[in-house]
C-alpha cells in the first residue's frame, strides 16, 4: 500500500515582532527543551494559543438545562405580540410576517 504524502504549503508570508532580550531567551530555552527550533516553537506556540482562544470565543457551551431551553426556544418560538408587531410597523414602515 502506497502511502500518500500532504501537499506541502509554500512559506511566503512574513511575521516580524519585536522582543526583551528575557522573552528571546525564554524562547530560546524553551525550543532546546522541546527540540526544536525558535521559529518553530514560537509558530507552533502561536498556533496552538490562537487555535484555543478562537475556540473559546467561537463556541457557546451551555449547561444541559439551557441546552433544553434554548432548543424549546428555538422549536417553538413565542410569536411576536400586537404591541410588537405595532412598533415593528411604526419603525420599519412594515409589519412583520411572523403573526
Amino acid at each position: 500500500m502506497v502511502q500518500q504524502q500532504a501537499p506541502i504549503t509554500a512559506k511566503t508570508a512574513r511575521l516580524e515582532a519585536r522582543l526583551t532580550t528575557e522573552q528571546k531567551l525564554l524562547f530560546e530555552r524553551a525550543a532546546r527543551v522541546a527540540g526544536r527550533s525558535v521559529t518553530d516553537f514560537v509558530l507552533t506556540s502561536a498556533a496552538a494559543e490562537a487555535r484555543r482562544l478562537l475556540l473559546h470565543n467561537e463556541v457557546l457551551e451551555l449547561s444541559a438545562a439551557d441546552s433544553l431551553a434554548f432548543a424549546e426556544a428555538i422549536l417553538n418560538p413565542v410569536l411576536p405580540s400586537a404591541q410588537l408587531r405595532e412598533a415593528d410597523l411604526r419603525s420599519n414602515g412594515n409589519a412583520s410576517t411572523a403573526h
